[in-house]
């Protein structure tokens, strides 16, 4: 990805900082990780059952579905690859329905399991403001290919914009209020693997 300007640098470097854990190890700050969830009838991560390829840059799969059987565990992965050196959009709904929206904002924030080789952006996308790249987004750093669970807070502190897609006009606060979804975007090639998104104080429904 382009070198961002040293300010836009700095803070994305203390967005990397978040804490890391081994996965299934519980102690993840600031508060121990939601026990496992029961997972949906049809193929979830985490009862989150609209994992997208969005059609946004060259990625495999190039639309539709990311979930995919974990060999041997009864579970499912999303998967996706991006494959060019250019923006990359896949997008996870929150309720699982485009049309709901989850209100956040009492939330300390989420774990994610994951692997990834190189680093990527998180944008929080709310209902009112779902188009565009102009929004508020966090760093999910490289893993070197390894699986981790990390804890990314929803202080806005944490939470910052990129020149490239443009600042928001509305607050985070609001976008944690009527939260629709979670979308992942990256300029570079990347090998990305999800295997868990708990959030504090929400769980999705099934349906």
């Amino acid at each position: 990805m382009k070198k961002l300007t040293s300010a836009v640098g700095i803070a994305l470097a203390s967005l990397a900082a978040g804490f890391v854990v081994a996965p299934g190890v519980a102690n993840a700050h600031p508060h121990h990780p939601p026990r496992p969830l029961r997972e949906c009838a049809t193929p979830s991560v985490d009862r989150l059952q609209q994992w997208i390829a969005s059609g946004e840059g060259a990625t495999e799969p190039a639309t539709g579905s990311l979930l995919v059987p974990v060999r041997g565990k009864h579970r499912y992965a999303a998967k996706v690859n991006f494959l060019n050196p250019e923006w990359h959009v896949v997008v996870v709904w929150l309720a699982n329905q485009f049309e709901a929206q989850v209100d956040l904002s009492r939330s300390a924030g989420f774990w994610l399991t994951y692997s990834a080789t190189e680093d990527v952006y998180l944008q929080l996308r709310p209902a009112s403001h779902w188009s565009g790249g102009d929004k508020w987004l966090t760093l999910v750093p490289a893993t070197g290919g390894r699986t981790v669970t990390r804890f990314f807070s929803f202080r806005p502190d944490r939470w910052t914009t990129l020149p490239e897609l443009g600042a928001p006009a509305y607050s985070f606060a609001s976008a944690l209020a009527e939260a629709r979804g979670f979308v992942f975007v990256g300029k570079t090639e990347n090998r990305l693997v999800f295997r868990g998104l708990r959030f504090d104080g929400y769980v999705p429904p099934c349906l």
